[in-house]
């Protein structure tokens, strides 16, 4: 459902990505969101409160048993420290296969959960620039009273009640603050081979801007709808976590360091209790372990 209210530029109609992520250099769809339109919006979520925090989970149309296990999980985290938190899942159309059945699929969850945005890009690898740039539109026009937001991967660990603690801490900036695990000087990857292949056509420098890791990044909402308005002018690659980077870089800001940046972590190796206990992020093998680890470090006794 598209509700802007503003005159939208003209949508430009491109071929769907290639199947091949390494190929999505000979066509794409330029990243500017609005040039999609919602087709499921009608959660609650900031419309009859207006929460501290905002989780927005990408994930595939197809993807009910990641969904599942963090309503289970870390979406169950409403109040926190006195805090609001909200959880919803972005999606784009599905890809490949029965896409008539799958969106019915799509349609009766969110009857039952309410907690599903959905907007008619491809949802793919090729994407995912696109689908970062849809959620920060969706923030930035549903839920602009907000004070943060969090872009979170589908196979990520989230202790929310430390990433509060985080936000609560003193100095931590109410605006034009983005923060996670940073990547400094990261090389482009020229390969062809690689999934993370970008040719120089797409993007020349040999660097990406300093960027925060893609698995799950904070963000004051103010900076939504100013990544929203540069993205018109920065040709889209499919390196989402360094593409808002090069947002940052446009709009001449540079994400921060994180109080404890051991805090957000990508992999710890073999599951401890005392250690996730201390952590904010961490990448999982599957949403068996999520469910597995969460009930463990929430079981009474001290984790330490």
């Amino acid at each position: 459902m598209e509700i802007h209210t503003h005159q939208r530029p003209p949508i430009l109609r491109a071929p769907l990505p290639l199947e091949h992520p390494n190929q999505t250099f000979l066509q794409h769809h330029l990243a500017f969101p609005r040039n999609y339109h919602f087709i499921l919006d009608d959660t609650d979520v900031c419309r009859s409160n207006t929460p501290f925090l905002v989780l927005v989970v990408p994930v595939a149309p197809g993807n009910r048993k990641a969904r599942d296990a963090i309503r289970k999980t870390w979406g169950t985290e409403t109040y926190v420290q006195g805090e609001l938190i909200q959880t919803v899942f972005l999606l784009g159309l599905p890809s490949r296969g029965n896409i008539t059945e799958q969106q019915e699929y799509v349609r009766m969850e969110n009857l039952q959960y309410h907690d599903l945005i959905q907007s008619d890009f491809t949802d793919s690898y090729s994407n995912l620039t696109i689908k970062t740039m849809v959620i920060m539109d969706w923030l930035a026009t549903r839920c602009s009273k907000v004070s943060y937001a969090m872009k979170i991967d589908s196979d990520m660990f989230l202790n929310v009640e430390n990433l509060v603690s985080m936000l609560k801490s003193p100095g931590i900036p109410k605006k034009l603050y983005l923060t996670g695990m940073l990547m400094w000087n990261t090389a482009v990857i020229r390969d062809r081979s690689s999934k993370w292949y970008v040719p120089m056509e797409m993007y020349p420098d040999p660097h990406y801007p300093t960027y925060t890791l893609g698995m799950g990044y904070l963000f004051s909402i103010d900076l939504t709808s100013t990544f929203v308005e540069v993205s018109k002018s920065i040709e889209p690659f499919n390196i989402e976590d360094a593409y808002i980077g090069m947002c940052m870089k446009k709009l001449g800001l540079s994400p921060t360091q994180p109080p404890d940046p051991n805090q957000f972590r990508a992999y710890l190796g073999k599951y401890n209790r005392c250690t996730f206990s201390k952590i904010i992020t961490y990448i999982l093998g599957s949403s068996e372990q999520l469910v597995t680890f969460w009930t463990d470090l929430k079981k009474p006794g001290p984790p330490c």
